[in-house]
């Protein structure tokens, strides 16, 4: 539940930046797509978004976004204890969010064909800006998906 709820909290942080800001998200087809192509030997791409569209691929991308968040959440628990869920503490969970940003900056912006950290983008410091924003939010998802468990559980 705190993997998930940290990753609704995530995707209500990205509507909200583009209503108010009209900053877009990362469409999780692209995910789809990208993740769709490894069983084919196709790890990284010169870039993605040139790729052919994969059947399926919101749906691939979408259920793997939830399942990492989940994945990123048991291992908050693995690391500081699964007691830290009946009385969740803001650091450790916004560490846990902050640490996160890895994922993206060193495994999937370079399997896109984006560089290390965005590094072959047009814009990388605001794209590596709003990857470390977006991660620090699911942080702080992790917190309060922890508090509202502990809470009803």
């Amino acid at each position: 539940m705190i993997g998930v709820g940290a990753t609704i909290v995530m995707d209500l942080w990205a509507v909200f930046l583009n209503r108010v800001f009209s900053i877009p998200s990362l469409g999780y087809h692209i995910v789809g797509r990208w993740l769709a192509n490894i069983p084919a030997g196709k790890f990284r791409r010169a870039n993605i978004l040139n790729a052919a569209s994969v059947p399926g691929e919101a749906i691939i991308g979408w259920t793997a976004h939830y399942v990492i968040g989940v994945i990123f959440a048991a291992i908050l628990l693995l690391v500081i204890g699964a007691d830290w869920a009946l009385k969740p503490t803001f650091l450790p969970a916004l560490l846990m969010g902050v640490v996160t940003v890895a994922a993206p900056f060193l495994i999937m912006q370079p399997g896109f064909g984006f560089g290390i950290a965005a590094s072959k983008t047009p814009a990388a410091n605001t794209a590596r800006l709003r990857s470390l924003m977006t991660h620090t939010v699911f942080g702080v998802g992790l917190y309060i998906a922890a508090l509202l468990s502990s809470t009803i559980g």
